[in-house]
């Protein structure tokens, strides 16, 4: 299918590897041009060049932490004015209840809430003014299902959920779409922490802790990032513009929810 982005300008965050990578890979299959950003240089440097040999596409990279102001304002200046955003941060760590304090929380709504709402605000006035945009930002599952052990998580991104239900209704008349998209178990390095920390926690193999999060997936696998982003693309292509604010899970069926 011919996405009908060819051409187009992305932004990309915390894309160097995991499932911000695997969006920036099935964005740049499509044609679109990309700017990458991840705090890691060496990594998104290598990926950058992966993407452009690949694919054929201008890729600018830019090594900062996109949580901090200073960070987000180098990545903005680079960036310009894009047609798609795709906002990602990796998540805060797990934990119990007891665990946390007031300050946990401020740096979980920091990256998982604030910061995405703030590329939004830099970024969409330009997409109303040119009457087009698409952003997707990557959640969780856990807005639809809470985790125990991600309360931190579980908070920050329902927050977001709740900016994007309101927000995406006021900029859609400008053919301006947002959604978000929930990933479940995906193989990446964010799963393989959460399983060394589930390992050192519990006393059992991360093997045995893979084996059991796949077997209590519908499909009995974890899913790709390939897949992953083959859906980002699909949202961010000129067949999307009727889908709306919406919480799109790629679990794999582990959320067991009727709605």
């Amino acid at each position: 299918m011919d996405l009908g982005i060819s051409g187009k300008r992305a932004l990309v965050t915390a894309s160097s590897k995991g499932l911000g990578r695997g969006s920036a890979e099935a964005l740049a299959a499509a044609g679109v041009d990309l700017v990458l950003n991840a705090r890691g240089a060496e990594a998104l440097e290598a990926t950058a060049e992966a993407i452009r040999r690949a694919h054929g596409v201008t890729v600018t990279t830019v090594a900062a932490d996109i949580v901090s102001e200073e960070g987000r304002a180098r990545v903005l200046d680079a960036a310009g004015q894009v047609d798609i955003l795709v906002t990602n941060a990796g998540g805060p760590p797990p934990g119990l209840w007891s665990d946390w304090e007031r300050e946990d929380f401020i740096k979980a709504l920091d990256a998982n809430m604030l910061t995405p709402i703030a590329l939004m605000k830099a970024q969409l006035p330009g997409m109303i003014a040119q009457g087009w945009g698409r952003v997707v930002n990557i959640t969780s599952q856990s807005v639809k299902t809470p985790l125990p052990a991600l309360g931190l998580s579980n908070s920050a991104r329902a927050g977001l959920t709740g900016y994007v239900g309101g927000t995406s209704r006021q900029v859609a008349p400008f053919g301006v779409t947002i959604n978000n998209l929930l990933p479940g178990s995906h193989a990446t390095d964010r799963t393989l922490s959460l399983a060394q920390a589930e390992s050192e926690r519990t006393g059992k193999s991360v093997e045995e802790i893979r084996l059991a999060t796949a077997a209590r997936i519908p499909v009995g696998r974890q899913g790709t990032a390939e897949e992953f982003g083959a859906m980002c693309a699909f949202l961010c292509s000129v067949h999307a513009g009727f889908i709306v604010g919406q919480n799109i899970l790629l679990d794999g069926g582990a959320s067991n929810t009727t709605m």
